[in-house]
């Protein structure tokens, strides 16, 4: 059904224009999402290229040090690109290829997204365009560096905040300009259906090895699984697996103090995103009993973060 100059489709309003684009996308990743040959070459490339399974990994001094449960991180941050972004970017871009799409789109904030769509785009030989904040264009200068150095086009979008939100805005308005040979990555659970769920799909992934490598370590399952949350892919994919425990709680942490000490403790330098995670397993571990397990998710690699958390620490630090 169609009110005025807009759409309406999974319950969000949406240029009629793209109407057909989004039934289009629907249609086919309904028809791919179950054919054997696209899952075997997505599997493909998650294990060979992105480098999957990605590990479990006890953290025994973070453990020894808070007491209470049993700590693991899910390394995503050991992957391909440095994040889970990239399980994402190559599903969408392998169905871009099967759906004949010559050229991709992306927004992206902190740079890792438009960083993993303009790999997957390398790869696969397609055209690559990003929308990026400017604001975030100034913050994350190696990543945009990174992202033409792929190939890509990057785009400063001025308009509003120029952050993250006007970047999706534009990419859409892109989007309705190309839609004929252009396909939209996105990578946050948002927008209309079916992109949300795409991204649950294509990042499911990190929550179904979760399961299965914490039952081979400990012989059951973890009495909780903490991840970040932005824009959401990150989050749908380290629980969706658990999706039967309806345990879930959203809780504001402080991330300055746990990428320091995930960093000393650990050796490992974790997203800041991801350290508001790690935020509350250093609350939450003291609390339980040592036969409990914790899963954080470690969504990304701190390389992006280390020059602003030297400035809030009075570094004097230039990028």
């Amino acid at each position: 059904m169609t009110k005025g100059r807009f759409g309406i489709h999974g319950g969000q309003y949406i240029p009629e224009t793209l109407m057909n684009a989004v039934l289009k996308l629907e249609k086919a990743y309904n028809f791919y999402k179950n054919d054997p040959e696209f899952n075997q070459e997505l599997t493909a490339l998650l294990n060979d290229y992105a480098g999957r399974p990605s590990r479990l990994y006890y953290v025994k001094r973070m453990t020894e040090d808070l007491g209470g449960a049993k700590i693991y991180l899910k390394r995503e941050d050991l992957n391909h690109t440095g994040a889970h972004k990239v399980n994402n970017a190559l599903g969408q871009c392998l169905l871009a290829k099967k759906m004949g799409k010559t050229r991709v789109i992306a927004e992206t904030g902190a740079g890792q997204h438009g960083v993993a769509t303009a790999t997957a785009a390398a790869l696969m030989g397609l055209e690559c365009e990003i929308y990026m904040g400017k604001e975030d264009m100034i913050r994350q200068a190696l990543n945009v560096y990174k992202m033409r150095l792929l190939g890509a086009k990057v785009h400063a979008v001025e308009s509003g905040t120029a952050t993250l939100k006007d970047a999706v805005s534009e990419t859409f308005r892109e989007w309705v300009s190309r839609i004929d040979d252009t396909h939209y990555v996105l990578g946050s659970v948002m927008g209309p259906h079916p992109f949300p769920t795409i991204v649950r799909d294509f990042q499911a992934v990190i929550s179904k090895e979760i399961k299965e490598q914490i039952l081979e370590a400990e012989g059951k399952l973890p009495d909780a699984v903490l991840a970040c949350v932005g824009g959401g892919s990150n989050a749908i994919g380290a629980f969706y697996h658990f999706i039967e425990d309806k345990d879930v709680r959203l809780i504001g942490c402080e991330a300055a103090e746990a990428f320091e000490y995930m960093s000393r403790t650990e050796g490992i330098i974790p997203a800041i995103e991801s350290t508001h995670a790690v935020s509350y397993a250093m609350k939450l571990a003291p609390t339980m009993t040592k036969n409990q397990i914790i899963v954080i998710n470690i969504s990304g690699r701190g390389d992006k973060d280390c020059a602003a958390i030297a400035r809030y620490r009075g570094e004097d630090i230039h990028e």
